[in-house]
Protein backbone atom coordinates (compact mmCIF):
# COMPACT_ATOMS: atom_id res chain seq x y z
CA UNK A 1 0.00 0.00 0.00
CA UNK A 2 1.44 3.22 -0.91
CA UNK A 3 -0.64 6.68 0.76
CA UNK A 4 0.09 10.06 -0.73
CA UNK A 5 -1.13 13.34 1.32
CA UNK A 6 -2.04 16.37 -1.07
CA UNK A 7 -3.34 18.64 2.00
CA UNK A 8 -6.68 19.34 3.96
CA UNK A 9 -8.35 15.50 3.90
CA UNK A 10 -7.26 14.93 0.11
CA UNK A 11 -4.85 11.43 0.27
CA UNK A 12 -4.35 8.76 -2.38
CA UNK A 13 -4.55 5.35 -1.11
CA UNK A 14 -3.33 2.95 -3.59
CA UNK A 15 -3.44 -1.12 -2.64
CA UNK A 16 -2.83 -3.89 -4.79
CA UNK A 17 -6.41 -4.32 -6.74
CA UNK A 18 -8.11 -0.42 -5.70
CA UNK A 19 -6.72 2.74 -5.49
CA UNK A 20 -8.99 5.17 -3.36
CA UNK A 21 -9.12 9.23 -3.69
CA UNK A 22 -10.26 11.17 -0.35
CA UNK A 23 -11.69 14.11 -0.02
CA UNK A 24 -10.54 16.19 -3.19
CA UNK A 25 -10.56 19.87 -3.22
CA UNK A 26 -10.47 22.96 -5.75
CA UNK A 27 -7.97 25.29 -6.55
CA UNK A 28 -9.96 28.15 -5.01
CA UNK A 29 -8.28 27.18 -2.04
CA UNK A 30 -4.62 27.85 -2.96
CA UNK A 31 -3.01 24.22 -2.50
CA UNK A 32 -2.15 22.12 -5.87
CA UNK A 33 -4.51 19.48 -6.92
CA UNK A 34 -2.63 16.97 -8.84
CA UNK A 35 -4.16 15.14 -11.92
CA UNK A 36 -5.38 11.54 -10.10
CA UNK A 37 -7.10 8.85 -10.85
CA UNK A 38 -8.78 5.89 -9.08
CA UNK A 39 -11.50 3.43 -8.38
CA UNK A 40 -13.49 4.90 -5.68
CA UNK A 41 -13.85 8.25 -4.33
CA UNK A 42 -14.96 9.37 -0.92
CA UNK A 43 -16.39 12.04 0.34
CA UNK A 44 -16.87 13.48 3.80
CA UNK A 45 -19.15 16.27 3.82
CA UNK A 46 -20.59 18.67 0.81
CA UNK A 47 -17.74 21.50 0.94
CA UNK A 48 -15.58 22.28 -2.31
CA UNK A 49 -12.54 21.78 -0.10
CA UNK A 50 -13.64 18.19 -0.25
CA UNK A 51 -15.81 17.60 -2.55
CA UNK A 52 -14.77 18.01 -6.23
CA UNK A 53 -14.84 14.62 -7.41
CA UNK A 54 -15.00 15.74 -11.25
CA UNK A 55 -11.35 16.07 -11.13
CA UNK A 56 -10.59 12.53 -10.12
CA UNK A 57 -10.56 10.16 -13.25
CA UNK A 58 -11.60 6.50 -13.55
CA UNK A 59 -8.87 3.95 -14.23
CA UNK A 60 -9.31 1.90 -17.73
CA UNK A 61 -11.82 4.07 -18.88
CA UNK A 62 -14.66 3.68 -15.74
CA UNK A 63 -16.12 6.14 -14.05
CA UNK A 64 -14.64 5.83 -10.48
CA UNK A 65 -17.54 4.75 -7.65
CA UNK A 66 -18.28 7.70 -5.54
CA UNK A 67 -19.24 7.69 -1.86
CA UNK A 68 -20.73 10.33 -0.01
CA UNK A 69 -23.33 9.09 2.15
CA UNK A 70 -22.91 6.91 5.05
CA UNK A 71 -23.24 2.66 4.71
CA UNK A 72 -21.31 -0.15 4.42
CA UNK A 73 -19.90 -0.34 0.86
CA UNK A 74 -17.73 -3.26 -1.53
CA UNK A 75 -15.74 -1.89 -4.74
CA UNK A 76 -12.68 -4.04 -6.25
CA UNK A 77 -11.69 -6.24 -2.89
CA UNK A 78 -12.07 -2.78 -0.75
CA UNK A 79 -14.60 -2.33 1.67
CA UNK A 80 -15.63 0.88 3.05
CA UNK A 81 -18.08 1.67 6.21
CA UNK A 82 -18.91 4.99 6.28
CA UNK A 83 -19.97 6.40 9.82
CA UNK A 84 -22.10 9.07 10.65
CA UNK A 85 -21.03 12.52 12.25
CA UNK A 86 -20.92 16.09 12.74
CA UNK A 87 -18.47 19.16 11.06
CA UNK A 88 -18.92 20.56 14.81
CA UNK A 89 -19.73 19.95 18.28
CA UNK A 90 -23.44 21.51 17.86
CA UNK A 91 -25.12 18.38 16.22
CA UNK A 92 -23.83 20.07 12.70
CA UNK A 93 -25.96 23.46 13.39
CA UNK A 94 -23.05 25.71 12.35
CA UNK A 95 -21.15 23.72 9.74
CA UNK A 96 -23.44 20.59 8.94
CA UNK A 97 -22.26 17.01 8.90
CA UNK A 98 -19.56 15.03 8.09
CA UNK A 99 -18.46 11.30 7.51
CA UNK A 100 -16.26 9.05 9.00
CA UNK A 101 -14.97 6.57 6.94
CA UNK A 102 -13.77 2.89 7.32
CA UNK A 103 -11.71 1.43 4.61
CA UNK A 104 -10.12 -2.02 4.77
CA UNK A 105 -7.48 -2.70 1.81
CA UNK A 106 -4.55 -5.43 1.61
CA UNK A 107 -5.46 -6.39 5.19
CA UNK A 108 -5.26 -3.16 6.54
CA UNK A 109 -7.91 -0.67 8.20
CA UNK A 110 -7.97 2.69 8.11
CA UNK A 111 -9.55 5.56 9.33
CA UNK A 112 -10.28 8.51 7.59
CA UNK A 113 -12.36 11.16 10.12
CA UNK A 114 -12.73 14.18 7.37
CA UNK A 115 -14.08 17.31 8.98
CA UNK A 116 -14.75 15.54 12.56
CA UNK A 117 -16.08 18.50 14.61
CA UNK A 118 -16.31 16.91 17.81
CA UNK A 119 -15.01 14.57 20.86
CA UNK A 120 -16.00 10.60 19.05
CA UNK A 121 -18.88 9.11 20.90
CA UNK A 122 -19.90 5.49 21.94
CA UNK A 123 -21.01 3.92 18.72
CA UNK A 124 -18.36 5.77 16.97
CA UNK A 125 -15.49 4.33 18.75
CA UNK A 126 -16.79 0.82 18.83
CA UNK A 127 -17.14 1.26 15.09
CA UNK A 128 -13.38 2.54 15.03
CA UNK A 129 -11.98 -0.16 17.07
CA UNK A 130 -9.04 -2.13 16.08
CA UNK A 131 -7.95 0.43 13.19
CA UNK A 132 -4.09 0.30 11.89
CA UNK A 133 -3.83 3.56 10.46
CA UNK A 134 -5.68 6.89 10.94
CA UNK A 135 -5.88 9.88 9.24
CA UNK A 136 -7.06 12.78 11.76
CA UNK A 137 -7.54 16.57 11.33
CA UNK A 138 -5.32 18.36 13.91
CA UNK A 139 -5.94 21.94 12.67
CA UNK A 140 -8.57 22.77 14.91
CA UNK A 141 -11.30 25.96 14.01
CA UNK A 142 -13.20 24.14 11.00
CA UNK A 143 -12.35 20.66 12.77
CA UNK A 144 -10.81 19.47 16.11
CA UNK A 145 -7.69 21.03 17.83
CA UNK A 146 -4.75 19.76 18.33
CA UNK A 147 -5.68 18.62 21.81
CA UNK A 148 -8.83 16.68 20.98
CA UNK A 149 -6.81 14.93 18.78
CA UNK A 150 -4.83 13.57 20.71
CA UNK A 151 -7.98 12.78 23.64
CA UNK A 152 -9.22 10.91 20.41
CA UNK A 153 -5.83 9.18 19.28
CA UNK A 154 -5.36 7.59 22.89
CA UNK A 155 -9.25 6.52 22.79
CA UNK A 156 -8.69 4.49 19.27
CA UNK A 157 -5.06 3.27 19.70
CA UNK A 158 -3.75 2.76 16.26
CA UNK A 159 -0.51 1.50 15.13
CA UNK A 160 -0.15 4.42 12.67
CA UNK A 161 -1.18 8.23 12.80
CA UNK A 162 -1.00 10.58 10.39
CA UNK A 163 -1.88 13.96 10.96
CA UNK A 164 -4.15 16.15 8.33
CA UNK A 165 -6.19 19.27 7.40
CA UNK A 166 -3.50 21.96 9.16
CA UNK A 167 -2.07 24.75 7.89
CA UNK A 168 0.02 24.69 4.98
CA UNK A 169 2.09 27.53 2.80
CA UNK A 170 0.09 29.05 0.27
CA UNK A 171 -3.29 27.55 1.74
CA UNK A 172 -6.27 29.41 1.77
CA UNK A 173 -8.99 29.52 3.81
CA UNK A 174 -11.57 32.16 5.70
CA UNK A 175 -10.22 31.69 9.08
CA UNK A 176 -6.77 30.29 10.05
CA UNK A 177 -5.96 26.99 11.16
CA UNK A 178 -3.07 25.69 13.45
CA UNK A 179 0.02 24.19 11.88
CA UNK A 180 1.40 20.73 12.34
CA UNK A 181 3.98 22.49 15.20
CA UNK A 182 0.63 23.03 17.39
CA UNK A 183 -0.05 18.71 17.05
CA UNK A 184 3.32 18.09 17.35
CA UNK A 185 3.83 19.84 20.85
CA UNK A 186 0.61 18.47 22.32
CA UNK A 187 1.62 15.37 21.53
CA UNK A 188 4.87 14.85 21.66
CA UNK A 189 5.65 12.07 19.21
CA UNK A 190 6.26 13.31 15.94
CA UNK A 191 9.11 12.68 13.82
CA UNK A 192 11.80 15.12 12.72
CA UNK A 193 11.57 14.40 8.84
CA UNK A 194 8.70 14.39 6.48
CA UNK A 195 8.07 12.12 3.59
CA UNK A 196 6.56 12.81 0.27
CA UNK A 197 4.53 9.29 0.61
CA UNK A 198 4.16 5.92 2.72
CA UNK A 199 4.96 2.63 2.02
CA UNK A 200 3.08 0.00 4.39
CA UNK A 201 2.03 -3.63 4.16
CA UNK A 202 0.11 -5.54 7.33
CA UNK A 203 3.63 -7.65 8.41
CA UNK A 204 5.17 -4.17 8.42
CA UNK A 205 2.77 -2.56 10.95
CA UNK A 206 4.00 -1.58 14.35
CA UNK A 207 3.57 -3.65 16.89
CA UNK A 208 4.48 -1.62 19.86
CA UNK A 209 5.05 1.75 19.93
CA UNK A 210 2.37 3.65 17.63
CA UNK A 211 4.24 6.06 14.86
CA UNK A 212 3.49 9.06 13.81
CA UNK A 213 3.96 9.27 9.84
CA UNK A 214 3.81 13.70 8.31
CA UNK A 215 3.82 13.52 4.45
CA UNK A 216 4.63 16.50 2.59
CA UNK A 217 1.57 17.71 0.03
Amino acid sequence: MIINWFGQSCFKIQGEKATLVTDPFDKTYGLKMPRLAADIITSSHDHNDHNNTKSVKGIDEKEPFIINSPGEYEVKNTFIYGIPSFHDDKQGKERGSNIIYRIEMDGISLAHLGDLGHNLINGQIEKLEGIDILMIPVGGTYTINAKQATEIISQLEPRIVIPMHYNLPGLKLKNKIEGIDAFCKEFGACPKEEINKFKITKKDLPQDDLKVVILQP
